[in-house]
């Protein structure tokens, strides 16, 4: 039997949450501002909107805010691959009904890995493998 702690509940997050959430992650502290320049750039979106997302993504516990010298900056909760693993968990249990087979098909057929990451697989299977001769 599987015994994984259960990662912590938040929120879902939308695309343009998700956005926004790895641009601060990549780029912080960021400050309204910051974000607000960079997607007017690359998507059009205005500072409103911006700032609402970021609002959001504070109320769902996935970025804190503190003001510096007059001005609010902002960080991410938590480290981006423990971000990404909580978003990974939960599509694998809500859209996958919590089989991975559907994405090691996908991995396997339509995917482009590059050999770095084949070895990160490996890795992964040969740790999985570890783990469960462990159990035996």
């Amino acid at each position: 039997m599987n015994r994984r702690l259960p990662l912590p509940r938040t929120p879902g997050i939308g695309r343009a949450e998700l956005e926004i959430l790895n641009y601060i992650q990549d780029h912080q502290p960021a400050t309204v501002r910051d974000v607000a320049e960079h997607f007017a750039r690359t998507k059009g979106h205005v500072r409103t909107t911006v700032l609402n997302v970021m609002r959001r993504l504070v109320h769902k516990g996935y970025l804190t805010r503190a003001k510096v010298e007059g001005v609010y900056q902002y960080r991410p909760k938590s480290p981006k691959p423990q971000v990404l693993r909580r978003l990974v968990s939960e599509f694998v249990e809500k859209a996958l009904e919590g089989s991975v087979s559907p994405f090691v098909a996908y991995l396997a057929e339509d995917a482009e890995l590059s050999g770095q990451d084949l070895r990160e697989l490996r890795k992964l299977v040969e740790l999985l493998e570890r783990q469960r001769e462990g159990k035996s």
